[in-house]
């Protein structure tokens, strides 16, 4: 896994003229030409369920902290219901996430199975992770949660949100968050699944009101799979709960507690073989026998809400995060044609502790401005995290194997395992935002973020001090949204953001003399519901820019300098509505170009420019469908397809993954109102393809194979 690290991302060559400004004006033309001419009637449509995909007109938790529908606010928000998660069957959080807009996955062993790529950019210091709006600061991915069980939904910010968030999110951010105590009566539910690959899978939820004040919510989970490669053996098991207490109509406090546990699939990817992959080694695992990865997360919180009167609500949040992590594996396989083994290096070993504590306070309130209605929040987050790193420092070998029939063996490493550095991060930050409503019709919406961070890495095995850094980065967003009919808006935004070099807890000595790389985005959208709000689509058009990249110095090709840059722009559209009766229709897609500007990196000792290249593990295209039919009382039917174009694993472009597309689908029969019964296949006609790469560009992923499970439901 070498550092487990994401690596940083690379630069682009800025076009003279962009093809954005001119989708701009064409979608702004196309939205005002309906709201001019006179509304045409609407079909007679006689819907008897309606999709459940997160309503323009609901508020999210993570565009604004105005509390703002996604209607009213200026940027991509979509949201995964809980609904949708069980409707699709989506148990893996990361493939639930990857069915948003524009969204893949990317996960492998060494960013903990949790990275994604949006708009250009990938991995975890340019798309952000949150656990119901709380933030990891750093590490090597973010390995909690992993079970969609204890999900209430998944809302998916795309683009800059620096202003919110901070650093580390221009590509955008996923909010993960979970089931919440509520006031009605006791509700109690289990879920059994037995599945191809030795799947099976229990897990017990109940939430509800314990009295007239207190009130709760707990989950729990566990599942055990063989997995789709030798070795592939993985399991997990997880528990959340939360107590709430309204102390009185204004006051309400909330306690809530969650850990996780996992051992994923000690898989790390086939080798190419004379420069492709060979079927007959998809289900090859050249691990040690012995090879080990295991997570534990904890999270802690105390929320209090008070709301002093109609028009103020102030939060705040004081939390802690605990993960260890530990790894112990061959992790890099290379065929060698001279011997036709492969040849396994990088035995490694790391642990990680890392821990977090901090506080985040808000306060919103709704009043006038100049006499004009007027929204406002403000606060602050304070956190401090350490991070341990112990390695062996990845050498080791536990020799060759057959690639058709290897044998494991032991790991072996002539180095010991032991704590290598420790940083420690003391961060802070203030931010505001405002939306001023111009008209009843027309709104603007600013806001400002300022994040400082002091970094100090300490040498364990010389004793000594490595760097102390100071990072300090100001984000913004100025955006606007006119409304053209009561449920149709068009929006525009411009935004910068700041992402670091890598993630700041990995920071090393050589890349602490740099500042965070930044970016900026310009954003124009529509959004509409129509059919009396029974179907809404979005049509999203940007452009962004990253710059103050790392890249060689092609004079001095030792020495990496800070000028690199790298840029995207694309087109995303969404849609979402009951095409006939008995009949729901989600579906979303994505095009993209994505490309290096300014990179240069070393082959050969010799710079070598990348630009005009696409980014690795970034496709064109990406989208998403899923169809529900309720074709008989108490029975429905669902079909999903997923498409990933096609993305490359190195810098150079060489080495072409290809594109895939998956179809899943389902047979549900509802034999009460409080139990049902699900039978569910997965890549159903049973695709080949590769989900990414690992750090080495020569070692691919398989993603997994065809997979059915039946799963009961009952609640009580």
């Amino acid at each position: 896994m070498k550092k487990h690290a994401p690596s940083a991302a690379a630069p682009q060559r800025r076009p003279s003229r962009t093809p954005l400004h001119f989708a701009c004006l064409l979608a702004i033309g196309g939205a005002a030409a309906p709201a001019l001419a006179e509304e045409p009637a609407i079909p007679t449509v006689l819907v008897t369920g309606t999709p459940d995909t997160g309503k323009l007109r609901d508020d999210t938790a993570t565009g604004s902290n105005l509390g703002l529908s996604r209607l009213e606010t200026p940027a991509s928000v979509d949201v995964i219901t809980r609904r949708q998660l069980e409707e699709r069957g989506d148990v893996n959080l990361v493939e639930a996430i990857a069915r948003a807009p524009g969204i893949s996955a990317m996960p492998h062993p060494g960013n903990g199975g949790s990275s994604l790529a949006a708009r250009g950019f990938t991995d975890t210091v340019s798309v952000m992770r949150l656990y119901d709006g709380m933030r990891q600061y750093g590490g090597a991915g973010i390995t909690f949660p992993f079970s969609t069980w204890a999900v209430e939904r998944i809302e998916v910010l795309r683009g800059p949100a620096a202003v919110i968030y901070g650093e580390g999110a221009i590509g955008g951010v996923v909010n993960v968050i979970p089931k919440q105590p509520t006031r009605g009566a006791v509700q109690n539910e289990v879920q059994a699944a037995l599945g191809s690959e030795g799947t099976r899978r229990l897990a017990v939820g109940s939430g509800g009101a314990l009295d007239e004040r207190w009130s709760y919510r707990f989950d729990a989970s566990g599942e055990r799979s063989d997995g789709w490669v030798d070795m592939g053996d993985t399991s997990s098991r997880s528990v959340s709960g939360a107590l709430r207490f309204d102390v009185t109509p204004e006051l309400d406090l909330r306690l809530s507690a969650a850990q996780g546990r996992q051992k994923p699939m000690r898989y790390f990817g086939t080798p190419l073989v004379e420069g492709r992959q060979l079927e007959a080694l998809r289900r090859k695992n050249y691990n040690v026998a012995d090879s080990t990865i295991a997570y534990k997360d904890t999270w802690l919180d105390v929320l209090a809400n008070w709301r002093p009167n109609e028009r103020t609500t102030v939060r705040s949040r004081l939390y802690h995060i605990d993960s260890n992590r530990h790894w112990r594996n061959a992790e890099a396989y290379v065929y060698n044609p001279a011997s036709r083994l492969i040849d396994r290096s990088d035995n490694t070993e790391i642990l990680h502790d890392q821990k977090q504590t901090g506080n985040t306070t808000t306060a919103t309130t709704r009043g006038s401005l100049f006499g004009l209605d007027n929204q406002v929040s403000g606060g602050f987050d304070v956190n401090r995290a350490s991070f341990t790193h112990t390695n062996n420092t990845y050498v080791g070998s536990s020799g060759s194997v057959d690639p058709y029939d290897p044998i494991p063996g032991l790991f072996t490493s002539p180095a010991p395992t032991i704590p290598r550095y420790r940083t420690e991060a003391k961060q802070y930050s203030l931010f505001f935002e405002d939306r001023l409503a111009l008209t009843a019709q027309w709104s603007v919406l600013g806001g400002l973020r300022y994040d400082h961070a002091d970094l100090e890495r300490r040498n364990l095995v010389a004793g000594s001090l490595a760097f102390d850094k100071t990072f300090a980065d100001v984000g913004w967003r100025l955006g606007s949204v006119y409304a053209l009919a009561p449920d149709f808006t068009v929006y525009g935004q411009v935004a910068k953001a700041a992402d670091p070099v890598s993630s700041l807890l990995f920071l090393s000595p050589a890349n602490s003399r740099f500042d965070n790389a930044t970016g900026r985005q310009l954003e124009v959208g529509l959004k509409r519901a129509f059919w009396n709000r029974q179907g809404e689509w979005t049509l999203a058009v940007y452009d962004i820019r990253k710059d103050n990249l790392l890249t060689r110095d092609p004079a001095n090709p030792a020495q990496s300098i800070q000028v690199g840059e790298r840029s995207s722009r694309g087109v995303e559209g969404t849609l979402s509505m009951s095409v006939a009766r008995d009949w729901t229709l989600d579906a979303n897609a994505s095009i993209l170009r994505a490309r290096f500007d300014d990179f240069v990196e070393l082959v050969g000792g010799l710079p070598v420019s990348r630009a005009g290249n696409r980014p690795p593990d970034v496709p064109k295209h990406t989208a998403n469908l899923w169809l529900r039919w309720d074709f008989e009382p108490g029975w429905s039917a669902g079909a999903g397809l997923r498409h990933v174009g096609a993305r490359f694993a190195d810098n150079a472009n060489t080495l072409r993954m290809p594109s895939y597309t998956t179809v899943d689908a389902s047979l549900r029969w509802k034999a009460s109102p409080r139990t049902s019964l699900t039978l569910r296949g997965f890549n159903v006609f049973d695709k080949r393809y590769f989900a990414t790469a690992y750090y080495t560009p020569t070692q691919w992923l398989a993603g997994p194979d065809r997979r059915v499970e039946l799963v009961l439901d009952h609640r009580f």
